[in-house]
């Protein structure tokens, strides 16, 4: 047992809402992306969920992590292994991992079984021309062709020949379905151009689509529960039909909703644009909806997945605020986040008379007010610096609080500019603070005053750092579908905002990844950990390498 005050982890709950029929008799999932990108925001949703079924809400389950490696115009091995990675970040530690490419013989077995039922046909018809027909409920020419005609010109697509690669199969359905998914859909392709499989070369000429493929797989691997997005309800009756035509069991269909944010892009495509135009710095900028974009903001596992768990049962697709999101995740960062001082440069460097000690002197003090974080030192002198925006709201004789510290009273403020008239409601208007004396007034109620200020002794071993902020990429929650086509048009002209600050010396001992929380500032992430050959005191500008610091979630213009 932890001992008293010290932060507890916290389990995943399990939620009302999320339970799964037939449960009790073995609960196996599996998550399917295809290898084309990175994992974004919409995908962990998938993932997690997966894991929480097999791993937390019925334990003993298992989890599939399944390549849905079916197209070789988009698929990488780059993206595989960044998926591999992606999942790990997510803290999903599956029981398997398996390639659909594995079973491109079997499932090839199922093609010609299907053909051979007279339950699918070959079709050479131009894929616009096709569209076209499906929209207006028309049958193909081919749809009525003998079986031998029909297994001859798909032994041609597998063969990649000039003439195999004119030919698709498709399933013979219903071409004037009311559901659209049904009209004859597409389930064997033969690539026109070419292209070596990552994983199996040129050993395959044709490849199933990802409707034929999926529910053959999950019927082969077990599968006992297949969670899918809400978009896929009307091919829901297609994965079944396709099972049954083949004479596969059918897993049982569990469906919940796909996750979106207000102006944020989620489509693959339009990622890859700002990235090859170096919009953003690459698939982990801290703008991105992928995993290690929001990962490298200061997501948490745990955060991540309490926020998904809860929105698990709902069926409605609403665009979310991020702020719901990072919200939960304060919560979870929050008890063990240590807490230190930062202040912005340039700072106003102040002389505090009545100082009780000879000389500048630390103190230990506890990391987190609440939680048995461990100690930091703080350093107290009668040199501090303090923040310009603090500074030029002070008015002589005014008394105010220094945070951990005490009062004290504004002696005499020296401006940078010789006119100081121009000071209304205790605001200089004409330039800014050049320095401070303050009496220091410890007796005093730090109750009574209105101004808690954060400070730092000037001598100490300060950390020079950078602060860095973000807003949205998109300027507006939604996007019209007339809107989507010019996207561009609609991004935010500057979203990244660096600042340098000077931090306590207790930053030197910070880690990468470490999320902790600047007073006063909120939350942050160590991007860059400090690094230095010889301490120095009070001029942290010696030191040549800064520590760079993300600031959790919240976008900037939610402040």
């Amino acid at each position: 047992m932890p001992p008293k005050g010290e932060a507890k982890g916290k389990k995943a709950p399990k939620v009302k809402g999320l339970d799964l029929k037939d449960a009790d008799k073995g609960v196996i999932t599996r998550f399917p992306p295809e290898p084309s990108g990175y994992l974004h925001i919409g995908h962990a949703k998938a993932a997690l969920l997966n894991d929480y079924f097999a791993h937390i809400q019925y334990p003993g389950g298992k989890m599939i992590l399944r390549f849905d490696d079916t197209n070789t115009e988009k698929e990488k091995e780059e993206y595989q292994d960044s998926i591999m990675e992606d999942v790990s970040l997510l803290g999903i530690k599956p029981d398997t991992i398996s390639y659909t490419s594995d079973y491109f013989d079997e499932i090839d077995k199922y093609c010609i079984k299907i053909i051979q039922a007279g339950k699918a046909y070959a079709d050479d018809t131009p894929g616009d021309v096709m569209s076209q027909m499906r929209l207006a409920r028309e049958p193909s020419v081919h749809r009525d062709d003998n079986v031998e005609d029909n297994l001859k010109r798909y032994e041609d697509m597998k063969s990649g020949s000039d003439e195999g690669r004119r030919w698709c199969i498709r399933a013979k359905i219903s071409y004037a379905n009311d559901n659209a998914s049904l009209r004859d859909p597409v389930i064997y392709r033969c690539p026109k151009e070419q292209k070596p499989h990552h994983r199996t070369g040129d050993k395959y000429k044709a490849y199933p689509t990802y409707q034929f493929a999926c529910p053959v797989v999950d019927s082969l691997e077990g599968i006992t529960h297949a969670l899918r997005t809400t978009e896929y309800n009307d091919q829901d009756a297609q994965y079944k039909w396709l099972l049954k035509a083949i004479e596969l069991r059918a897993p049982y269909i569990w469906t919940f909703s796909k996750i979106q944010f207000v102006r944020t892009l989620m489509s693959k495509r339009k990622l890859t644009k700002l990235v090859d135009a170096h919009v953003v710095s690459g698939w982990d900028d801290p703008r991105f909806p992928t995993v290690r974009g929001i990962r490298r903001r200061g997501m948490t596992i745990e955060g991540l997945r309490d926020f998904m768990v809860s929105q698990g049962p709902s069926k409605n697709i609403v665009n979310m605020d991020w702020h719901t999101i990072w919200a939960m995740n304060k919560k979870v960062i929050d008890q063990g986040a240590a807490r230190y001082t930062a202040i912005d440069k340039p700072y106003v460097k102040c002389k505090v008379n009545g100082f009780p000690k000879d000389a500048p002197y630390s103190e230990k003090q506890k990391l987190h007010a609440k939680f048995d974080l461990g100690e930091k030192d703080v350093w107290y002198s009668d040199n501090i610096a303090l923040e310009q925006e603090d500074c030029r709201t002070f008015a002589e004789g005014e008394e105010i609080t220094l945070m951990n510290w005490g009062n004290a009273i504004v002696k005499n403020i020296t401006y940078a500019k010789s006119n100081t008239d121009n000071v209304t409601d205790g605001v200089n208007n004409l330039g800014n603070v050049e320095s401070i004396d303050f009496d220091l007034h410890l007796e005093g109620d730090f109750k009574a005053t209105k101004k808690k200020v954060t400070w730092l002794s000037l001598d100490q071993d300060l950390v020079p750092v950078e602060l860095i902020d973000f807003d949205y990429l998109l300027a507006k929650d939604k996007l019209t579908e007339e809107e989507e086509n010019k996207w561009e048009d609609f991004l935010t002209p500057k979203t990244e905002f660096k600042s340098q600050a000077a931090a306590d010396c207790n930053i030197w001992n910070i880690k990468k990844d470490a999320i902790f929380q600047y007073d006063r500032k909120g939350y942050y992430r160590c991007d860059v950990p400090p690094t230095k050959e010889k301490p120095g005191i009070g001029d942290e500008t010696k030191h040549e390498i800064t520590v760079y610091v993300i600031r959790h979630g919240t976008a900037i213009t939610e402040e």
